[in-house]
């Protein structure tokens, strides 16, 4: 028994003690979910007419697109940039990706008033190409087909040569391995196409969303509040992107119980420095151009707030990165990247909550403890799908001149035998 050099679903047991806690907290958040939505977003938030937007569009839209932006820079470092050594990082890649942009868009609809409506703005009769949300709602909509689209080969791939339909229903069999060959053969011939694709509609809204807030000047903090931001929201998702992978990664092959494949992560490693530092200089020279220093120096919450999300999100880690030694320890790329993760999701809270300061309210928006629970209950779904689909989809693989990559020891796997 060996290690098959192949992307093959990881064979293990799916409940662990872990997933049996996450799956309670799923539960809990679930029906915590269908509770607001038969009950109205008053009785499950805190939000009011001074905070219209509060933690669900901070942390489970905003952060969460932010997050899945490693889909995207990986596609563009492999297929674009031709990378090809680091080919084996896509797959987990794409699927942290579709099931983030997935799940953001399961938590917008907690966080719309009129949730079944949000099917309007795919009506050209509805269009408002005035709004930058109209924007980021299209860009999102269609890059999440695009992302369904580009796991499709993955399904193939999983499904082809084995449908076995039972009794009446054999009949079909035939039709639907045809099918499955069609498509295959389709989507290979245009796939480059949605993965350019791919690529200019993230960078489309993931910078749009930065703009949401440009409309509010006379409601946030100078030291976030900038024309700027959304260049700043560009540059900061492209900046996450490959320490999410790492992220993913490390922690995929400590919960599988897999070697991590440390040689290829420390290597992409190499690039996070040069976005920390271009991000950095970015938001230097933001400061300086519209002379808000002297906010950061007076060492009032918000400043302090501030001077920790860019040094403990940005700094750090860069110089960390910077060290060879830290690069090819498991730790210290975990705790890297685990630091630029934070870092950008401490941004996005900021920016749309702790910067925001409406001229009228009569308290400050905490979040309601029912909103706390949907976002750990979105958080703790998404895992429990990730681990699902790569225990039974072919998305972590080993590299093809036999060193390991996502290894796991002792597999033993007769593909032919594999029956639907």
């Amino acid at each position: 028994m060996s290690a098959i050099e192949l992307p093959l679903p990881v064979r293990g047991r799916y409940f662990t003690r872990g997933v049996k806690i996450l799956t309670a907290i799923a539960g809990v958040g679930i029906a915590v979910y269908i509770y607001r939505l038969l009950f109205g977003i008053g009785a499950a938030t805190n939000l009011n007419d001074q905070y219209p937007w509060g933690l669900w569009i901070a942390v489970d839209v905003a952060s969460g697109v932010a997050l899945a932006a490693g889909g995207f820079t990986t596609a563009a470092l492999v297929e674009i940039f031709h990378k090809d050594k680091y080919h084996a990082l896509t797959r987990p890649a794409l699927l942290t990706a579709m099931l983030g942009y997935t799940f953001v868009v399961i938590g917008l609809l907690a966080d719309l008033g009129r949730y079944y409506n949000v099917w309007h703005p795919m009506l050209p009769s509805m269009w408002q190409g005035n709004s930058v949300l109209f924007e980021v709602g299209i860009c999102v909509m269609i890059y999440l087909t695009v992302l369904y689209i580009e796991f499709a080969p993955i399904a193939f791939e999983r499904f082809k040569g084995r449908v076995n339909l039972p009794g009446k229903l054999s009949f079909l069999n035939r039709a639907a391995e045809s099918f499955l060959s069609l498509s295959e053969r389709t989507l290979k011939k245009t796939l480059f196409l949605f993965i350019i694709a791919g690529v200019v509609l993230s960078c489309l809204h993931q910078s749009s969303l930065g703009t949401l807030m440009v409309i509010a000047p006379t409601k946030m903090h100078p030291l976030w509040y900038t024309s700027v931001s959304p260049l700043l929201f560009l540059l900061s998702a492209i900046m996450v992107g490959f320490p999410m992978v790492i992220f993913e990664s490390l922690l995929a092959s400590r919960s599988f119980k897999m070697k991590p494949e440390l040689g290829i992560l420390s290597s992409l490693a190499r690039y996070i420095p040069i976005f920390l530092g271009i991000y950095l200089a970015a938001k230097i020279i933001d400061l300086t151009i519209r002379d808000v220093w002297p906010y950061l120096f007076e060492f009032s919450t918000r400043s302090v707030i501030y001077i920790l999300e860019i040094t403990l999100g940005v700094i750090v880690p860069m110089i960390m990165l910077l060290n060879d030694r830290i690069r090819n320890s498991v730790s210290g790329l975990l705790t890297a990247a685990t630091l630029v993760v934070l870092g950008v999701v401490a941004n996005r809270i900021n920016v749309f909550l702790v910067a925001y300061q409406p001229l009228y309210a009569d308290k400050p928006y905490f979040p309601h403890v029912l909103e706390i629970i949907v976002t750990l209950g979105l958080i703790s779904a998404l895992v429990l799908v990730y681990r699902f689909i790569v225990m039974n989809f072919p998305v972590v693989s080993v590299h093809p001149n036999g060193r390991e990559r996502h290894r796991v020891s002792s597999i033993n796997v007769d593909r032919t035998s594999e029956k639907v």
